[in-house]
């Protein structure tokens, strides 16, 4: 019999002397000069950990383990099914590679404190940007490969960086993608100017170079090299930023989500054999990108900072070249442990469900599947639990947060799963339901979720060179607390359920029902593959539920016949209060390029108001697709 979780006395310790809590988990970083304090509340916005000392990233990440004896580990495994390559980087070779690059980037004029942007798609040299910063100092801004340039522009136009670390292109499963002329517009447009670009010339598309500005990264590299030109760790102050992270799909000026460098190395630290259960030596593998909050935490410095392997792939679930692609690399790699978006599960359950291309590959060192990004339908949990065998751990965080709020933690032992929850606050985290004037709420009471201040370890202290609009955002609207912009419940358990954004919890004829709710619904049903429920306006009830539904491959029966079997099995399940009437069968879901649904705009087609191309969608062509289908229904 498994013994019980440890959950509750860790929690309970954290809850007793915060202070104490993180002061041990410190005691897993290695610190150049030891924090005066645990925490200050006097300084930052809301306080700040650690100040006073001093620590390297990068040392934390690489150097030790290469001194502790670890150099021949493999620290990255990459794994190229769109260029069909593969490469293994030892500890050692890591700090060869990443103390080079720094040196480049000192000879570059980058020092302590300057900013460089990262504009890189999935190869190991986005990991040794990343690192090389960290090393000597510098505050990393990495940006999606491929984003508009406009985008990137307004990024470089906040970051100011003095150096852009960028690839000639990156590669889709269908096409290349040129990054380069997207830089070269992205420079043109913005009224700072970047003092040097560093590009990686990739084979696959060569890119024309601007004298004066751009450098040829492998060559640059080599001479470092020759000249034996490696750069120290030089120690920051563990209240200085390690990154600047921008959310996607903000308008006007972005908002950079700051990230200090001490209490993230202690948080991630933690949560890497608490939460994900993962022993040093072992193979993690986050199937995220590194220019999403998940990569930074969890392809970069949470697995290198504990001295895993980590697996980065450049290629999607399904399509490079089958929904047999996880499966492959999980056998390959010996990974122990998947952290995956939801939508790429869902993915390759619709491609296929009774997971087929799984035969012929050992997965018998594989132990916990994890999912985070959005909400985890429990259609799905259910289905990977069943063709896995292993524990589908669902988890909740916000790009700000920087590692997660919610989690069954399964390093302190299993809790008990609750399909459609992400079980329960990790330490540091005191999550509570507020209703509109800011009064916690009973139990199963749905409301908007907000953390009690201080933050914990590893969260935003504040937005880069922002604190007022940090304060607006995420502070005013409940004192005290941070405001995650997400809706749900706590049940009598203490587990949380998250049923969406605030704005995803619509009135109906004065009813607060969670589209959330509904999606689970509608994804019960045997024929449907994904979906989504916005609230559209209606002149009656205030707004009405509209379903958008994917088919899975090769259902028999006609979208019509489903239709009116959804709206009747919505109708069954939550009842006659949801007036969800309208369930629309697509092809396809608009979704940004880390598999978020774009909800929010697919409402503003629905509404009939103006909208923007999203900078992070995945394929434009989608939203047309959408309001098509509107259309056809009288509607948008």
């Amino acid at each position: 019999m498994a013994s019980p979780s440890r959950y509750p006395e860790t929690y309970a310790a954290w809850q007793r002397d915060p202070e104490a809590f993180w002061a041990r988990a410190a005691e897993a970083i290695d610190w150049v000069r030891p924090a005066a304090r645990v925490f200050d509340p006097e300084a930052g916005v809301y306080g700040r950990w650690f100040p006073g000392a001093e620590v390297n990233a990068c040392h934390n990440a690489v150097d030790r383990h290469v001194a502790a004896g670890r150099g021949e580990q493999a620290a990255i495994l990459y794994e190229s099914p769109v260029t069909g390559t593969k490469s293994r980087f030892t500890y050692a070779e890591l700090l060869d590679e990443v103390a080079a690059l720094a040196a480049v980037l000192q000879d570059l004029g980058v020092g302590r404190g300057d900013r460089v942007v990262l504009y890189m798609p999935m190869v190991p040299e986005a990991l040794f940007g990343m690192l090389a910063c960290a090393r000597i100092g510098a505050v990393h801004s990495v940006v999606f490969g491929g984003f508009a340039a406009r985008e990137l522009a307004a990024r470089i136009e906040d970051a100011a960086p003095k150096v852009v670390l960028a690839a000639s292109c990156g590669i889709e499963p269908s096409r290349v993608v040129a990054y380069k002329p997207l830089l070269d517009e992205a420079c043109r447009l913005s009224s700072h100017k970047p003092d040097a670009c560093l590009i990686l010339q990739r084979p696959q598309g060569v890119a024309a170079m601007e004298a004066g500005r751009d450098r040829d990264w492998a060559q640059v590299l080599a001479e470092a090299k020759a000249a034996g030109r490696r750069a120290p760790c030089i120690p920051v102050a563990a209240t200085d930023p390690l990154y600047v992270l921008y959310t996607s799909g903000t308008t006007g000026k972005p908002k950079g989500v700051v990230r200090d460098t001490g209490g993230y190395l202690v948080a991630l630290a933690w949560s890497m054999p608490n939460l994900y259960g993962v022993a040093p030596g072992e193979t993690y593998w986050c199937a995220s990108d590194v220019g999403w909050v998940v990569g930074h935490s969890y392809i970069v410095y949470g697995p290198l900072l504990h001295g895993c392997t980590t697996v980065l792939y450049e290629g999607k679930p399904v399509g490079t070249p089958d929904a047999g692609a996880f499966w492959r690399v999980i056998a390959e790699t010996g990974a122990v442990a998947l952290f995956t978006a939801p939508t790429a599960l869902r993915a390759v359950k619709k491609e296929d469900p009774e997971a087929r291309l799984m035969q012929g590959h050992d997965l018998s060192h594989f132990r916990t599947l994890f999912l985070a990004g959005e909400r985890a339908d429990p259609d799905t949990v259910a289905w990977a639990e069943r063709i896995l065998g292993v524990p589908v751990i669902d988890h909740w965080w916000q790009t700000e947060t920087g590692w997660p709020i919610a989690a069954n933690p399964v390093g302190l032992g299993a809790l008990p799963v609750k399909h459609g929850s992400p079980t329960v606050p990790m330490p540091g985290w005191d999550v509570q339901v507020l209703d509109e004037s800011g009064t916690p709420v009973p139990p199963d009471t749905m409301g908007t979720i907000a953390v009690r201040l201080p933050l914990p370890p590893g969260a935003l202290p504040t937005l880069w060179q922002q604190d007022e609009r940090f304060r607006e955002s995420y502070l005013t609207t409940y004192p005290g607390y941070y405001n995650t912009s997400d809706a749900g419940f706590l049940d009598r358990d203490g587990y949380v359920s998250v049923m969406g954004r605030t704005d995803d919890i619509i009135n109906v004829a004065g009813h607060r029902l969670s589209t959330g709710g509904m999606e689970e619904v509608l994804a019960s049903h045997p024929a449907v593959a994904e979906c989504a429920v916005i609230g559209i306006r209606d002149s009656l009830k205030g707004e009405a539920p509209c379903g958008f539904v994917v088919l899975k491959a090769g259902v028999a029966k006609g979208p019509d016949a489903i239709e009116r079997e959804l709206v009747a099995l919505v109708r069954e399940r939550i009842g006659p209060v949801a007036a969800f009437r309208l369930a629309l069968t697509v092809g396809r879901l608009p979704k940004t390029r880390s598999g978020k649904i774009l909800r929010g705009t697919m409402k503003k087609i629905a509404d009939g108001e103006a909208w923007a191309m999203p900078p992070t969608i995945e394929d434009p062509g989608v939203l047309e697709e959408i309001g098509g289908a509107l259309r056809e229904r009288g509607l948008g």
